[in-house]
This record gives structure tokens, sequence and C-alpha cells, in this order.
């Protein structure tokens, strides 16, 4: 307590409350009042799932990962051996001022192949599943809302089986696999190209490929 308070016999309480109601009218309007929110997607190969969401207004940083399954602190040669139940992933943290769920929804579905199980293009494996792993009830509501919507409008014959869950924890894979785009663009795009991504994303999407 300070010696204004002995001096006057104040609590604690009281103390702060005349601190807090003194304090310069301006003090809290300086504050940043930033509030982020964070999705996380599985799409196959995290190389190939951090640029479409990088390019986006209002997402601040992707970070690849793996996530739902069980084994703690997993390796990529763990997660690669597929007996972890982890998924190849992407977390993405945005502002939701700039810009919505949604729109991350729509972007994820156009990035991926929503008609394979356990596989994406040329990687099979669980490992390699396509998922939403939604944070809180909001998100799950508007991943099946997203889901159900695209069942009925998808311009391909084939059911959909990309996997809606409850996120559990992420793990961020080693340093080297972060911007893999950026620090090794030949290997990534040879990679892309001949795994046949971008060839398959169009048979799927037309011009909505990607976007």
């Amino acid at each position: 307590m300070t010696n204004i308070g002995k001096t006057l016999g104040l609590t604690l309480a009281t103390v702060l409350f005349l601190f807090c109601t003194t304090a310069p009218a301006g003090a809290a309007a300086d504050q940043p009042r930033t509030s982020l929110a964070t999705a996380i997607f599985a799409g196959g190969c995290f190389w190939c799932m951090e640029p479409p969401f990088d390019k986006l207004d209002g997402v601040i940083s992707t970070t690849s990962g793996y996530t739902g399954g069980r084994t703690k602190n997993p390796t990529y040669e763990e997660v690669s051996a597929g007996h972890t139940g982890h998924a190849e992933s992407v977390r993405v943290v945005y502002d939701p001022s700039k810009i919505s769920y949604a729109r991350l929804l729509q972007v994820f579905w156009h990035n991926i192949d929503p008609t394979a199980a356990n596989r994406q293009f040329c990687d099979a494996g669980n490992q390699y599943r396509s998922a939403i792993f939604y944070q809180d009830e909001t998100q799950k509501r508007l991943a099946l809302a997203s889901k159900q919507a695209l069942q009925k409008t998808k311009p391909f014959r084939e059911p959909i089986v990309t996997e809606i869950a409850s996120a559990g924890e992420f793990y961020p894979a080693e340093q080297y696999h972060q911007d893999y785009y950026r620090k090794n663009p030949i290997r990534y795009k040879y990679y892309r190209y001949s795994c046949g991504r971008d060839k398959r994303l169009k048979e799927l999407w037309g011009d909505a490929a990607g976007h």
C-alpha cells in the first residue's frame, strides 16, 4: 500500500480505485486494442496452404504445423510415417475487423480437393487429410454451414469428405518448413507442379481455384 493509503487508513481496493479514476483521461485510449483470431486448416502439404492465406488482406501470419492427432510434440518424421494421427496443417492468425472467418473458409475450400479421403493430390495418408479444426461454436457453425452450402452448389459430382473437428493442440512444424515457398521458391514450384495440385484444383473449381 502507498504512504497515502497508510496515512488515510484506506484499503487497497480504495487506493486502486482512486488511482484508476485519477489517471489521465487519454491513457486508456493510447493503448492498442487489437483483437486477433485464429483459424486452423488442413489441406495436404502445409507448404502449399500458406501462400493462399498469406496474400489476403487482414491475415497477420500463417504457421505450418501438426494437429488432430494424439502424439505430443511430434516431429516431421513421426507425422510423415502416418502413425501420430496428426494432419499437416496451417494456423492462420487474422484480424476479424479486416477479414471474416467465412472468407477464410472460402479460400480454404478453393485450395483443396474435398473429395479425397486421407490424401491430397500426390500425397497419401491420414496425415494429408483435409480438415477444418474449429476453435469455438461460432467457427463450428460457420464451417458446417459452408460445407452444407458447398454440397448443394459444388461444381463436381463426388461427395465432400473433408473433416470438421474441434481444434486440439497445435504443434508448429520445424523452422525449415515455415514459409518454404519463400525460402525455396524453385523447389516449391517444382513440387507443386509435379504433385498436380493446380491441375486438379482447376478441374474441381474452374476459375475459382485458389481464390
